[in-house]
């Protein structure tokens, strides 16, 4: 009886393993470095993606 739960379980970690090590190759491997540059920078953009920057003088000046 131990001998049928224990083959299930070991099966289903090794199917998650596979699976998570498969989701860090798609990450890591198949994507280009010119994609997580172009990616590290849309925090720092300005406005909206798309969208043309507002001029210096529609920007606040002091906070508070």
């Amino acid at each position: 009886m131990i001998e049928m739960l224990t083959d299930p379980r070991s099966l289903i970690t090794l199917i998650s393993f596979l699976t998570f090590a498969g989701i860090l190759w798609w990450t890591y491997v198949s994507h280009k470095p010119a994609d997580f540059t172009q990616a590290e920078m849309i925090p720092f953009a300005d406005g909206d993606i798309g969208q043309p920057a507002a001029d210096s003088s529609d920007k606040e000046t002091s906070h508070g």
